[in-house]
Parts: C-alpha cells; sequence; structure tokens
C-alpha cells in the first residue's frame, strides 16, 4: 500500500504540470488584452504599456511561460489583474464556500442515489422500479440552471420554504474560522444560527447534487442486478440467510465498488458545476471567482483555479483507490 501512495503521489506533480501547461497556452486564445483591463477603460497607450511592463506580458511567450513555472514551483501563483490581490489570498477566500456546498451535495447524492440504486434493482421490471429509473432520468437531463431557477422561484418566491439566495441571513455575523458559514456558525455555538445557514445551503446543494444522484443510482443498481443474479448470492439464498443480510453484506459490499469510483470523481466535476449553482443562488465561491477571471482575462487567477481543481481531482481520485483496496482484498493481492 506505502509503494502504491508513493508511485500515485509522484504522478501529481507531472499532471499539474500537464495542466497547468495546458491552461497556461489556451488562455493566450482569450480575445482582450488583460493589461487593458487591468489598467482600466479609460488608460492611455503609455499606461498599458506600464502595466503590461508590471505584469510582465511585454515578454516573449516562452519567457513568461518560464516565469510562470518558476513562480509557481516556489508557491507564487501571481497576482490578480481584477482584484489586485495575491491569487491565493483570493482562492482562500472562495475555496471553503464551494467545498462547503460541494460536501452538502455529495452528503445528498449518498443518502438519496445509494438507497435509489438499491432499491430499483430489488424491484426491477415492476412500475417502482419504472418510476424511479423515469425521476432519476428526469434529474440527468433537465439543465442545472434551470431547475435552479424553477425551485427558486417555486420554493423561495412563491412559498417561501428556502432562502432566494445568499449563505447566511442578512447582518447575522459569523467569525471567519473556517470560511464554511455553517461550520463557522457551529463552532460559534449559535445552533440557531447553524440551521439557518443549512436552510440557505439546503436548495443549492440539492440542485448541484441531482445529476450526479441519476449517474451514482444507475450505477449502483447495474452493479446491484449483476450481482444478485450470480452463483454465490443463490447459494447464499438457498443456505436460508435473511434478503435484509444478502442484499447489506453481500449484494451491496460487492456492488459498491464502481459507485465508490463514481461518487470520488464526482467531487472533482462538482467543484467545477458550481459555476452556474453559486450564481444563481448568489454564493461567493471559487465558481463565481473562475467566471469572474475568465470574462476579465484575468490569466493568473484562471490557472490557479484550475490547478486547484486538478489537485482536488488527483487527491480524490487517490483516496478513491486507496479506499478500493481497503475494501477489497483481491485489489491488493493483484499488487502484490
Amino acid at each position: 500500500m506505502a509503494k502504491f501512495v508513493l508511485r500515485r503521489l509522484a504522478m501529481v506533480p507531472v499532471v499539474l504540470w500537464l495542466v497547468a501547461t495546458l491552461v497556461f497556452f489556451m488562455i493566450q486564445l482569450i480575445p482582450g488584452d488583460p493589461a487593458r483591463v487591468a489598467a482600466g477603460r479609460n488608460a492611455t497607450l503609455e499606461q498599458v504599456q506600464a502595466m503590461q511592463q508590471k505584469l510582465g506580458l511585454n515578454k516573449p511567450l516562452v519567457e513568461q511561460y518560464v516565469s510562470f513555472l518558476n513562480q509557481t514551483i516556489h508557491g507564487d501563483l501571481g497576482t490578480s489583474i481584477f482584484t489586485f490581490r495575491p491569487v491565493l489570498t483570493d482562492l482562500g477566500q472562495v475555496l471553503p464556500s464551494s467545498f462547503e456546498l460541494v460536501f452538502a451535495a455529495m452528503l445528498i447524492n449518498i443518502a438519496v442515489a445509494i438507497p435509489l440504486g438499491v432499491i430499483t434493482a430489488i424491484f426491477r421490471g415492476t412500475r417502482t422500479d419504472f418510476a424511479l429509473r423515469i425521476i432519476t432520468l428526469l434529474g440527468a437531463t433537465v439543465p442545472v440552471f434551470w431547475l435552479g431557477l424553477v425551485l427558486q422561484y417555486l420554493l423561495g418566491a412563491q412559498m417561501r420554504i428556502f432562502p432566494i439566495s445568499g449563505q447566511k441571513p442578512s447582518g447575522a455575523q459569523i467569525e471567519r474560522i473556517t470560511g464554511m458559514t455553517t461550520i463557522d456558525a457551529l463552532a460559534s455555538g449559535n445552533l440557531p444560527l447553524f440551521f439557518m445557514t443549512l436552510h440557505y445551503i439546503a436548495l443549492p446543494a440539492f440542485v448541484l447534487s441531482t445529476s450526479f444522484i441519476a449517474v451514482s443510482a444507475r450505477t449502483l443498481r447495474s452493479g446491484m442486478i449483476n450481482i444478485l443474479d450470480s452463483d454465490f448470492i443463490t447459494l447464499a439464498r438457498a443456505k436460508g440467510i435473511s434478503n435484509f443480510r444478502l442484499i447489506l453484506r453481500h449484494a451491496l459490499r460487492n456492488a459498491i465498488l464502481p459507485t465508490f469510483t463514481i461518487l470520488g470523481m464526482q467531487v472533482g466535476w462538482m467543484l467545477g458545476s458550481t459555476v452556474l449553482v453559486e450564481s444563481i443562488f448568489g454564493r461567493q465561491g471559487i465558481g463565481s471567482y473562475a467566471t469572474t477571471a475568465v470574462l476579465q482575462k484575468d490569466i493568473f487567477a484562471v490557472i490557479a483555479v484550475v490547478l486547484v481543481m486538478g489537485v482536488v481531482v488527483t487527491l480524490v481520485n487517490l483516496l478513491v483507490d486507496i479506499g478500493q483496496k481497503l475494501i477489497d482484498p483481491r485489489l491488493r493481492i493483484s499488487d502484490a
């Protein structure tokens, strides 16, 4: 296991270098002049040229690339041309909010998808199976922005069940500890405020999780059906093992591995999907930050966002692989 982890960790710098290189050269294709944006609309030609020199944009592209790699290796992701703050400082402000949203959405995903996948596998071919499969199919096909706007209007504006936007009640003061409003409210010992913040995150998290629930449930359903049709399940039934134990201990444990892999990959996908959800519900996170960075052609901010997402996806995939080996001993034997 130690050798496996070390091998995977050794691949991380290579993956991040490839991602950073690809994004660096792709960002050059975006129309617009970053120096013009940084200098302001009314800046003179001399001011724009001075800003180009300050940002190092007057150097040859290869020299800019080498300088960028050198700064990145030393932990300097540059300065945002929009906020004029170090990009790491900006990311430290917005990342916790996005992680909070992704974590809440993943909890909803797991809580709904696993029972849904098991039930549809057990009752396959019945009306229950058909109805639940239609629901999951709708969840996978409905655009996130449309679902968010509809639920925001119905459950927020009309029924007033959930807040329309924001992360906490207006005027509420929460001491920043982690940057996650729910955790910070709980850490402060203010339980009413904690439940209010949960109320604010519930609808955005549900909207973010809908398409992922469909994928997870369908993956688990397929795995469960294959396991339930296997010989060892038939033998277990012949021995008189109860259906509850048969499903949970034998079928689900063997069918969960592909779903476990999908869930791990979905963490990175969710982080990238926060763009629309955060925009709709007025949450300040990495999605809204990335949108602004692209529109302003904020080179260093865009590259930093992609690098952070690359780190998250790489580390989550590593944790998923380790988890698979812990769950299934056969995978550890195959690597021995």
